[in-house]
């Protein structure tokens, strides 16, 4: 029962991890920097290149973790204990990097989940398009959030260990 749950909770991290990844990859095989003075709001040079490295840096974890599921789900037998590890990495780094990136370029208003608002804040004025691409991230973060929520303090993995 609880190797089933692993595995379906595993599969949905692998959907939602597709889709982030297709979704930032096209954003930025189709953004430039030097686009952004074209797009309105205030043009900061600087504060646009932290958010694409931000941005890239997201996405490469992203990937990397979307191989390391694809590998779990491959095998002739699912492995509970490596998924679990796994999904508590995908938590800690994917989901962390989203709401707080290591640039600290953008920052989650914790309060505005509350309002049904974007809980995504940015520094300074981001170009549209990342707002737009943001706003589209947003709701499958705090789903897949939701979903690994007890990944947060190796409370599932304890479970399995009793």
């Amino acid at each position: 029962m609880r190797q089933q749950m692993i595995k379906e909770q595993t599969i949905k991290v692998q959907e939602f991890l597709r889709e982030v990844v297709f979704k930032v990859d096209d954003y930025l095989d189709t953004h430039s920097l030097h686009e952004f003075e074209h797009e309105h709001g205030h043009y900061d040079e600087d504060y646009y290149r932290q958010l694409l490295k931000s941005l890239r840096r997201l996405n490469v974890l992203c990937d990397e973790a979307k191989d390391k599921v694809a590998v779990l789900l491959k095998g002739k037998t699912f492995q509970t204990s490596a998924a679990e590890r796994t999904l508590y990495g995908i938590y800690h780094q994917c989901i962390g990097e989203f709401y707080s990136p290591k640039g600290d370029t953008w920052f989650e208003d914790s309060r505005a989940s509350y309002t049904g608002n974007n809980s995504i804040t940015f520094q300074f004025a981001p170009p549209a398009s990342l707002v737009e691409l943001f706003a589209s991230l947003g709701h499958v973060f705090q789903d897949i959030r939701e979903e690994l929520d007890c990944y947060e303090n190796h409370d599932c993995m304890q479970a399995v260990k009793k």
